[in-house]
């Protein structure tokens, strides 16, 4: 099952979070080493290397916002809270302990867990949530068909139980082994495997009625 978005967030990113950081600390004046794992990058940081918090954000930003995106999507408010996750990592600095949790991984369960108290909050529409007008050149029919089954699977998870959808975003967008995604969303395999099985489920009952919608798309002619 592919659930994949279109690539286009490095872009997005180096446009609007990245920015955002270069502003605050300059750009990276040097490229990562080989040595430079994160909790070496972690322990440079608490001592105030300003460079190492760039390098740092360089490495884990892209996975970091496109996972946020999928959870919201919405680009502004998946900006909004990855930017405010790492600015708080150098705001800490200092508080990190190795060997407690992989840096990745505890990354990308407070982006998580964020994304997740942003979206129960109640809010009213606004222009960010308004959708974008459609350009006015008409797209191919394969261009049509592909898009037509992303919008299928997008409104299918968006229906899905919170968990189940979390779940499948870190084991599909994410590629992440089921250990992984026990990590980040604090729990057992046992209940990702249990998760990841309802969730399965759960979306062939509702991509069923669409079923020969979205096997013609992928038909080659």
């Amino acid at each position: 099952m592919n659930l994949s978005r279109p690539a286009a967030q490095s872009a997005a990113v180096e446009i609007g979070i990245g920015d955002a950081v270069a502003e605050t600390f300059g750009r990276v004046d040097e490229a990562p080493s080989a040595a430079d794992t994160d909790d070496g990058l972690l322990e440079r940081i608490a001592a105030n290397d300003q460079n190492a918090f760039r390098l740092l954000v360089e490495r884990h930003i892209d996975r970091a916002y496109g996972l946020a995106l999928r959870i919201l999507n919405n680009r502004a408010d998946a900006e909004d809270i990855v930017q405010d996750t790492l600015l708080k990592i150098w705001l800490h600095r200092g508080r990190w302990e190795s060997g407690r949790a992989k840096f990745s991984t505890w990354l990308y369960r407070v982006v998580t867990n964020r994304c997740i108290d942003y979206r129960r909050q109640p809010r009213t529409e606004d222009l960010e949530q308004v959708p974008e007008v459609a350009d006015a050149k008409p797209l191919p029919i394969e261009e049509l068909q592909k898009h037509k089954v992303t919008s299928l699977l997008d409104a299918a998870m968006e229906r899905l139980p919170e968990q189940q959808r979390i779940a499948l975003i870190l084991s599909y967008h994410e590629n992440m082994n089921n250990s992984e995604v026990a990590e980040v969303m604090q729990t057992t395999v046992m209940a990702v495997e249990s998760l990841l099985k309802r969730g399965r489920q759960k979306l062939r009952e509702l991509l069923r009625r669409s079923e020969k919608d979205i096997r013609g798309s992928f038909t080659d002619d």
